[in-house]
């Protein structure tokens, strides 16, 4: 799921192919792309207003032309894509447990790798069935480091990494089980998708909490989640969280919060 700086939501349907985009704040999408894809499992949207989305074992481009465009052909899944503000591309193989990097305005066929070692490990250099990826303005890349239970902090050009949540943490954080992904917010704190724990974690200068989900079991009510896979805030701070197993998109206003499921995904 991506939002964009006018609260437009993009999301990938893997099973059927299709592109949903979402505006004016409808319940049933608005826009349904048909792009001839075959799986597409993760979506990013530029400020340009590009698509592009990790279609098995490629990156395509999609168009609003119902059609598509090879950009990188992969050996493996993009679980999760994340594009930075110098137009480089980055590809979550989590199968090949690595991240890769690439810029758009390059011809070249390979992509560089930028973390992971290509062998599944627990080490600061290694990644365990990497999925979600959040690069910052500084170009440190975030990674939800799904089988070693933990978030993953590597700075520019450095192969070790340094767990800033969960397992093998230096500092007292907060347990995670399969975290799918992980976001900053305009002030730096992380937020993280605890998957198999069917919640959301937040930081903020006190340290990790639960935000989301926060009953302790899962369910299909306002205030649980089910299998939850991906989050976005809007530009006014509400967060929004793709439930596979409830095939949804809820909303969630951290302000008020009592929730409210809104979008529904066919």
């Amino acid at each position: 799921m991506y939002i964009d700086k006018n609260n437009i939501i993009y999301a990938a349907n893997q099973e059927t192919g299709q592109i949903l985009i979402w505006s004016n704040d409808r319940i049933n999408p608005t826009t349904v792309l048909h792009a001839n894809l075959y799986s597409p499992l993760s979506i990013f949207v530029t400020m340009n207003g590009d698509i592009y989305v990790g279609d098995d074992s490629s990156i395509r481009q999609v168009l609003y032309s119902n059609s598509s465009k090879l950009i990188m052909p992969m050996t493996s899944r993009c679980i999760d894509l994340f594009i930075d503000i110098t137009n480089s591309i980055y590809c979550s193989a989590d199968l090949q447990h690595q991240v890769f990097k690439k810029w758009l305005g390059d011809n070249v066929s390979v992509m560089t790798s930028v973390a992971g070692t290509g062998s599944a490990g627990s080490a600061a250099n290694q990644l365990n069935n990497p999925n979600g990826i959040f690069v910052d303005t500084n170009f440190d890349l975030y990674v939800a480091d799904w089988r070693n239970n933990r978030i993953q902090l590597f700075r520019l050009r450095q192969s070790n990494g340094t767990t800033v949540a969960g397992n093998t943490s230096p500092n007292s954080t907060i347990t995670l089980n399969h975290p799918s992904n992980v976001i900053l917010d305009a002030n730096k704190y992380l937020f993280i998708t605890d998957t198999d724990n069917n919640r959301i974690i937040g930081s903020d200068e006190n340290g990790f909490r639960c935000i989301v989900g926060c009953t302790g079991s899962s369910g299909s009510n306002s205030n649980q989640l089910k299998y939850p896979r991906s989050i976005a805030f809007d530009s006014s701070g509400n967060l929004y969280v793709v439930e596979r197993d409830n095939n949804r998109i809820q909303k969630f206003s951290l302000s008020t919060n009592p929730c409210y499921g809104k979008f529904v995904i066919t």
